[in-house]
């Protein structure tokens, strides 16, 4: 045997030990102890994407879901019988406030003050060539039934409707000269002991009176209106007055404070109704 014949047997020789795969194919072979039976076996299971014996075709598989099963769309999985009977009120609620809703826009101005508001906080600001006037006041719980205003009787209801309901907040006005400020804490009087004489008949008084330096602090000094000299306390309401802080803008503040306080309670009533909801 001359030498191109046997490396033509070496290489078919290294051939078949090289692709063990293939040798195992062939009839009687064995790998690594793996009959051909078996060795085909295993690699069906391994490969097949179909069997007559396989469920997986069979399962059935759901999205999760979080909206509610009511119908409505929204993001809880049930409603209760409570939050239904809730939301439908509030429904006929909202619509009811909507409708008795006197100012639907809240105005930019009391007379000459600027308007800013921040929550339930509300900032009434006027500039003069010497001086700034600042009035702050805060309309929660501040809504009473007038007394003022008598009840409506309605001829198809057993009872009379409610009084209209007013808010007659505490305010303070600061004036403020330089970095001195000269501040007052004032608030309503009540329709029973309003001061009346040919003279005046305030709507309002001086609670407090304080003066300091830069930003209050609890260290200023302050002094309740009911004690002071009734001459001196006179002259302050005068003082405030030619600030413009008379009867006419403090009922035009009760006025403000009131149609600013019920869009607040409507708007209230509205995100309740959407919490409830979920949606």
């Amino acid at each position: 045997m001359n030498g191109m014949m046997k490396a033509a047997l070496r290489f078919s020789s290294f051939k078949s030990v090289a692709n063990p795969l293939k040798q195992a194919l062939l009839p009687g072979s064995t790998v690594a102890g793996t009959t051909k039976q078996h060795f085909a076996r295993t690699l069906w299971h391994m490969c097949s994407t179909k069997s007559e014996d396989s469920k997986v075709s069979s399962l059935k598989f759901y999205n999760p879901t979080n909206l509610c099963s009511c119908g409505c769309g929204s993001q809880r999985l049930q409603h209760t019988k409570s939050e239904q009977e809730l939301v439908q009120f509030l429904s006929e609620e909202i619509a009811a406030e909507c409708k008795a809703q006197k100012i639907k826009s809240i105005p930019s101005k009391v007379d000459d003050f600027e308007v800013k508001l921040n929550g339930a906080d509300v900032t009434l600001t006027k500039k003069t060539a010497n001086e700034t006037v600042i009035v702050n006041f805060n309309v929660n719980h501040t809504v009473d039934t007038d007394g003022d205003s008598e009840p409506e009787l309605n001829p198809n209801m057993d009872r009379p409707d409610f009084a209209e309901l007013k808010s007659k907040p505490t305010f303070d006005v600061d004036l403020q000269l330089g970095d001195q400020t000269l501040s007052f804490t004032c608030s309503f009087l009540p329709s029973d002991s309003v001061q009346q004489s040919d003279d005046y008949n305030d709507i309002f008084g001086i609670d407090e009176v304080t003066i300091f330096n830069g930003e209050w602090n609890d260290k200023a000094y302050a002094v309740a209106g009911d004690v002071l000299d009734g001459c001196l306390y006179d002259l302050l309401m005068n003082l405030l007055e030619e600030r413009g802080i008379s009867n006419e803008f403090v009922d035009k503040l009760s006025d403000f404070s009131t149609a600013y306080e019920h869009s607040l309670y409507i708007a209230l009533l509205e995100n309740t109704k959407k919490f409830v909801s979920g949606k």
